[in-house]
């Protein structure tokens, strides 16, 4: 049995440069989604050449669209109409995203063709109760296993009707699947959220030529509509800068830029909560790619003082929240976050995981069941930390490690190549103690 490879992560340089963050992983997968269901052929530039993505892409290449690659990050799709998918000879698997996924069951709840969706080890665990439940308010029928998680089966041929739907989670990916099922059911569909979440789906739509009303925390569509293909330019990930937003900020001497990084304000809680604990983030040359505005974020090291983080701020940060985690523990004083259950139910328990990841190496956590308070300002020690295969906590400990008095290891990182390939060439380069083992 190979062993699962892992990061040593010690002591570097103050990090200094300019960085190109890869392109956005939501806005890769939905470009894909869109322009495949498009009527004629889209470019994309900027795509994001990650595991997850490409799962998304190979799919729609099992369902009859052909999908070049000119070169790395591009890709132009021949789209086959809303109505044009073909029924894939074998599952359609999904990888680790859970994006993919939930998105996907609205689209093929809608197909005249049955599927079968499957994830790896994570996903395979992940809830998705959440979207087969108003899908089968629409008419859907899909079915998981007994517990609400993976494998979807997925019965086509169903005449989708449209619903107004009170989402009880504020969740992107439940919303952006009932507006995809929406796109084929009959009537008018609208989604209502607890709190707002990002609107990736809803700008992408409308860039295709969907006709979709929204504002934050609603969303609305009628069925029957085509879309038109276009370019899609992708913007820098902001949730894969946050690692070094949050690492300039903590190692001192450090300064940053992170060049034409996506700004979609439903995305950038994060911004809002270091600023509150007192980073030095400016933005600079403001523009717009693929309708999602970028700027260049200049990051330099301050000193951080803990904060109470607004819960408003919550369903805007979900992803960055193991990068946030590191911050506190750098901070002065205490961070308490509250509102994050939603946590509890991403690639892992991230909650516990960082909670527990942080007590290794030194830190006091007071864990709570919606959040933790966070003990900072103490020196980091050494240890070896679980990342159960999950990206974002593997790359918050990368930074930890680069805080501690010793080295951290930090275990099953193959999973970072699904959000951020090449993350560990990308942060050597500008400083960071790591190597892999």
């Amino acid at each position: 049995m190979t062993a699962s490879p892992y990061w040593i992560a010690h002591k570097g340089q103050p990090l200094q440069g300019s960085l190109t963050i890869p392109g956005d992983k939501s806005v890769s997968h939905r470009s894909v989604m869109f322009a495949a269901l498009a009527d004629g052929v889209s470019r994309i530039d900027g795509f994001l050449e990650g595991e997850d993505t490409r799962a998304t892409a190979a799919i729609f290449s099992q369902m009859g669209v052909r999908i070049d690659t000119p070169s790395p990050s591009q890709r132009i799709v021949h789209g086959v109409g809303v109505d044009g998918l073909k029924a894939p000879s074998a599952s359609l698997d999904c990888g680790n995203a859970g994006t993919g996924m939930r998105l996907l069951a609205g689209l093929l709840a809608a197909q005249p063709f049955d599927s079968v969706m499957v994830g790896d080890e994570s996903l395979s665990r992940r809830p998705m109760r959440r979207v087969t439940g108003p899908l089968g308010e629409m008419g859907a029928k899909i079915e998981t296993e007994a517990d609400g998680t993976p494998p979807l089966r997925v019965q086509g041929g169903q005449t989708l009707r449209g619903i107004a739907f009170a989402s009880p989670v504020a969740s992107a990916q439940v919303k952006s699947a009932v507006l995809l099922a929406g796109l084929y059911a009959e009537g008018e569909t609208s989604v209502i959220e607890p709190h707002p979440t990002r609107d990736y789906s809803e700008r992408m739509l409308r860039a295709f030529g969907v006709d979709i009303e929204f504002s934050p925390g609603k969303a609305r569509l009628r069925g029957g509509q085509r879309l038109r293909p276009t370019d899609i330019v992708v913007p820098a990930d902001f949730s894969s800068a946050a690692f070094f937003l949050v690492a300039a900020s903590v190692i001192p001497g450090s300064e940053l830029r992170l060049r034409a990084v996506g700004l979609n304000p439903r995305r950038t809680g994060l911004l809002a909560a270091l600023r509150l604990m007192g980073a030095d983030i400016t933005e600079e040359n403001h523009a717009e790619q693929g309708g999602e505005a970028v700027a260049d974020l200049v990051v330099r090291y301050a000193p951080l003082h803990g904060a109470e983080i607004p819960e408003a701020l919550v369903p805007d940060m979900i992803d960055e929240f193991p990068a946030l985690f590191v911050a506190a523990a750098a901070a002065q004083g205490n961070t308490v976050v509250r509102g994050a259950a939603e946590l509890r139910v991403k690639e892992s328990d991230r909650l516990a995981a960082m909670a527990t990841g942080l007590r290794t190496l030194g830190v006091q956590v007071d864990e709570t069941e919606d959040g933790a308070t966070i003990h900072g300002g103490a020196a980091l020690g050494s240890g070896t930390i679980e990342s159960h295969g999950d990206h974002r906590i593997a790359m918050a400990f990368a930074i930890a490690g680069q805080l501690s008095t010793g080295e951290v290891r930090v275990n099953d990182i193959a999973n970072v190549a699904t959000s951020f390939p090449d993350f560990d060439g990308l942060a050597t380069g500008a400083g960071f103690g790591l190597r892999a083992g």
